[in-house]
């Protein structure tokens, strides 16, 4: 087996072997609470300039399969675990988390102590990192990861982002029949891509949603031209506000259609709101974050992949907060109150899990049903 260095930006060395491809990767390490779903997380385009830590200790045991894959290839930069699982073994596996890393070259250290990593990342805050298989000098590693460009004021939705329009059909996956393609529709969403999560697609196509995709600075009167019912503002990486192409095109689009914004484009509604957001320490990855939806009362545990937050007390009055992280308080959700524009920062359409959150599409296309109604009136 092969050495491979983890380097942080703070002299901090983790010493391990390597799997997946060889050579140097460099990014913002972040760590992920989720025991399952290891695709899923590779393959989520919001990683885009990220080295993901599996905080389970085992990953790879149920390999890979085409099925579970939210975009079309691994966006992480570097994946780093505590124990790789060499033979995996499950019915649906169609290969390895190893063979599958080599051939989109993913660079992966493994045999290091991910406890000891997550607890320096909670204490210290997320920060630059290099996993190398390559060098000798810790120090000089360590030195090159501090030089890397830190997460804030990096638009990375203009590198995940699709480069032309295009339609969705494939709807939510069943255990006995796959996916399968919508026959019905009866709404038309127009979805903003700044890295979109395909179970989002799905979501909407299970509702009977007729959904195009647009890439992320496609002009709001293009958006208007292809008469949406509602529009969608997609998750995405790296911080919203040099993402200004968005926030004006959404300010544009306020009271003129349905708005459903998720974790970037939550961000970025915010901002179009005329809120501000800020850099989290060390922010929120997994699938077992509290959440508590304040107009229910009702606690849900949802999946969350974001590094910033919408800061409350920027908002305008018009603005009311919807959903609150009971573990740090953070901004979870929020309403306009007199426009149909809602949104939240965690992930409703989870993929792998949990589906506490899918309501929120069913209440996207109840608001698109009631503005519907009024324009006909």
């Amino acid at each position: 087996m092969k050495k491979a260095i983890l380097a942080l930006a703070d002299g901090t060395v983790f010493e391990g072997v390597s799997f997946g491809a060889e050579g140097e990767a460099g990014g913002e390490v972040v760590f992920n609470t989720s025991m399952t779903g290891y695709q899923e997380i590779l393959t989520d385009p919001s990683y885009k300039g990220q080295m993901v830590v599996m905080t389970y200790p085992m990953i790879g045991n149920y390999g890979v399969n085409p099925e579970d894959i939210e975009s079309g290839r691994p966006w992480v930069e570097g994946f780093i675990v505590k124990e790789y699982t060499e033979y995996p073994s499950n019915w649906r596996s169609r290969g390895s988390l190893d063979s599958y890393m080599k051939s989109y070259n993913i660079v992966g250290i493994q045999g290091i102590d991910t406890r000891a990593l997550t607890k320096h990342i909670r204490d210290k805050g997320a920060q630059q990192g290099i996993i190398s298989t390559e060098a000798v000098d810790a120090k000089e590693l360590c030195k090159k990861a501090a030089s890397r460009p830190v997460m804030v004021g990096q638009d990375l939705a203009k590198e995940v982002t699709c480069k032309e329009p295009y339609p969705w059909l494939e709807k939510l996956w069943d255990l006995e029949r796959g996916y399968e393609h919508q026959d019905r529709t009866k709404l038309k969403v127009v979805v903003y891509d700044f890295g979109i999560k395909r179970n989002i697609l799905r979501n909407l196509a299970n509702l009977g949603c007729d959904v195009t995709v647009v890439p992320a600075f496609t002009k709001w009167q293009e958006v208007m031209a292809l008469g949406p019912d509602g529009v969608l503002l997609s998750n995405g990486p790296g911080d919203p506000e040099p993402v200004t192409y968005a926030v004006e095109n959404i300010k544009a689009l306020l009271g003129k259609v349905p708005i459903f914004g998720i974790c970037l484009g939550h961000q970025l509604l915010g901002i179009a709101l005329g809120g501000k957001t800020y850099k989290l320490k060390f922010g929120h990855h997994g699938g077992n974050q509290p959440v508590k939806d304040l107009t229910t009362g009702k606690v849900e545990i949802t999946a969350q992949n974001h590094g910033f937050a919408v800061d409350v007390e920027s908002m305008p009055d018009v603005v009311e907060l919807t959903h609150v992280n009971l573990n740090d308080k953070t901004v979870e959700g929020m309403r306009h109150k007199d426009l149909p524009v809602f949104s939240v920062q965690y992930h409703p359409e989870a993929s792998p899990g949990p589906h506490d959150s899918s309501y929120l599409f069913e209440r996207f296309v109840a608001m698109m049903e009631i503005e519907k109604l009024k324009v006909h009136h």
